[in-house]
Parts: C-alpha cells; sequence; structure tokens
C-alpha cells in the first residue's frame, strides 16, 4: 500500500494531467448517472462526507470533514482510499484535501476546453481566493493564454496572498473587485455566498461562467436571469437537481427547465452543440467518479 501526502499529490498531478484522466474516464463507457450520490452526516462540529465510487479497474471513497467553526484550523480535511477494482484490495491512501483542490479546477477546465471559444483569454474574473479560486486560475492558466486574471474577495489580504501563490507558479494576477465582471471574457465563481455574485445585466452576452461554490440546493453564486438565457451545463442532471442550487433555484423560478440542462459528458462526446455568441454555464456540485479518477493517476 502507497501513502501520499499533500505535497506529492500537488507535484505528480498537474491541472493538464488531471483533465486528461477525467477524460479518459469518461470517454471509457463509464456513466455519470450510476455514480453513487455523497453521503451527509452532521456531527457536533459539522458534517463528515462520503464518497464511493467506481470506474474500469478501480474502486474507492473520500471521507471529508467539514467544520465550518474552525478558525486556527483548516475547515475541510479528509483522506482518500484507493481499492483494486476486481479485488478491493487496498493500493493507496491518498490525501483527499490536495486531490479534491486538483480535481475541482480540473473539472471546470474539462468544461472550459468546450465552453470557451478559441483563442486568447482576454480578461478572466475569479470570485474567491481560497484554495478552489487559485486553483482555478492556475487550471485555465494551463488550458489558455490568460491575458488578464482578476483574483475578487472579501479579504484583501487574502487576495493578496492569493495572487502572490500565483506568482510563485508563474502566474501574473491582480486584486480586484465585483465590476470587473462587466466585461470579463470567463467569470469562475468558488465561493461561499449563497446569493449571486453579480447581476446578469452586469455581464458580457457572451460570458462564459463556471460555477462550483457549493453544493446545497439553497445557495447559488449565478443569477436566474443569466441561466435563462444561457446553455447550461451540469456533471449529471440528477446530481445538480439534488445538489445545485443555482439549477434548482433558476428551474424553480421558471427561468429554466430541466430539459435544457446538458451533460457534461455530453460535451466531451461533442454531443452538445456550443454557441459562443450566447452565456455559457457550467455548474459543479463535485462527484466521487471525479476524485477516483484522478486519485488513480497517483499509480501511474
Amino acid at each position: 500500500m502507497k501513502v501520499f501526502d499533500y505535497a506529492e499529490v500537488q507535484a505528480r498531478i498537474s491541472p493538464a494531467r488531471a483533465l486528461s484522466l477525467l477524460t479518459s474516464a469518461l470517454k471509457s463507457g463509464f456513466e455519470p448517472a450510476d455514480d453513487p450520490a455523497r453521503s451527509i452526516t452532521p456531527v457536533p462540529a459539522g458534517q463528515i462526507l462520503s464518497m464511493p465510487a467506481a470506474i474500469p479497474g478501480w474502486a474507492g471513497a473520500k471521507i471529508i470533514g467539514l467544520a465550518p467553526g474552525n478558525t486556527d484550523l483548516p475547515r475541510i480535511d479528509g483522506t482518500y482510499v484507493l481499492f483494486d477494482g476486481p479485488t478491493l484490495q487496498l493500493k493507496a491512501v491518498i490525501d483527499g484535501v490536495a486531490l479534491t483542490n486538483i480535481r475541482t479546477p480540473a473539472v471546470s477546465a474539462l468544461a472550459a476546453t468546450k465552453l470557451l471559444a478559441p483563442g486568447v483569454v482576454d480578461k478572466m474574473v475569479v470570485f474567491g481566493t481560497g484554495p478552489q479560486g487559485v486553483g482555478h486560475a492556475r487550471a485555465l492558466a494551463d488550458l489558455r493564454s490568460v491575458r488578464d486574471c482578476v483574483l475578487v474577495g472579501r479579504d484583501t489580504e487574502k487576495a493578496e496572498a492569493a495572487v502572490a501563490e500565483l506568482a510563485s507558479m508563474g502566474i501574473t494576477a491582480r486584486v480586484g473587485s465585483a465590476p470587473d465582471a462587466k466585461d470579463a471574457d470567463v467569470i469562475v465563481c468558488a465561493t461561499s455566498a449563497g446569493s449571486p455574485l453579480f447581476e446578469a445585466a452586469d455581464v458580457r452576452d457572451d460570458v462564459c461562467v463556471l460555477a462550483i461554490g457549493s453544493h446545497e440546493t439553497d445557495r447559488r453564486e449565478v443569477p436566474s436571469a443569466l441561466m435563462s438565457r444561457a446553455l447550461v451545463v451540469v456533471e449529471d442532471v440528477s446530481t445538480a437537481l439534488r445538489e445545485a442550487g443555482d439549477v434548482v433555484m433558476a428551474i424553480e423560478d421558471g427561468s429554466i427547465a430541466e430539459s435544457d440542462l446538458h451533460t457534461l459528458k455530453g460535451l466531451v462526446l461533442e454531443e452538445v452543440e456550443v454557441d459562443y455568441t450566447k452565456p455559457r454555464v457550467f455548474k459543479g456540485t463535485g462527484m466521487s467518479w471525479e476524485d477516483l479518477a484522478v486519485a488513480v493517476g497517483m499509480m501511474e
């Protein structure tokens, strides 16, 4: 059995490698709709999440603890256990936070490979200055040449720290504010916000939005008015209806219908026609198969 810590996961799985692993899983015949739903168990300090999955040749599960009250300690901690698929013999224990911080931006980047028009991204605005905000900026900079990368957060010091972290990776970024979204080509929503981060009328008609901030049905980062005129892509329809507030609330207020939703697998297999002149929205909540697909890369 192998054990991989945070640094090893970060060093061995680049954004491009994670994207390739996810693509391979989707093209292997695996159906995301068959992925087990995550189990959320309330405990006194917060929640424990269990996310098991199986793809051809492999099985595994991520166990994550969420403690909202933590101040001096991380709010999220956890581990991933990887099994051989045919025998269910334990093969590896992997840092769960590192895996999450890599696979979530990689899923968004996978959607972005199809949702972004060819060429340079003139301006990308990232709402959120935590690991997911930084991870998305890194993943998209790896995918496209980004002329202007702007990070927006509630805490200026944290935003400046995130810009410095990106600089250490060779990525130039700057601290901005919400109005920067008005002329953005790409908007990344990676926050804990419960209400929309911007008004639909304040962003471009051809904007691409990648929203991954929550997996709760009563929270959203994208306004319904934008969803109503956008191509909306989700990881899986049933999962989105169960966990994606951006989707659930837009359906409830009549802005979109379930039939308007397209899947990430359909996008990757080029079964979805993309109109780059209208808004494109990818709403991700995170699925168990994604962790497993990336975890397998640690064994290669």
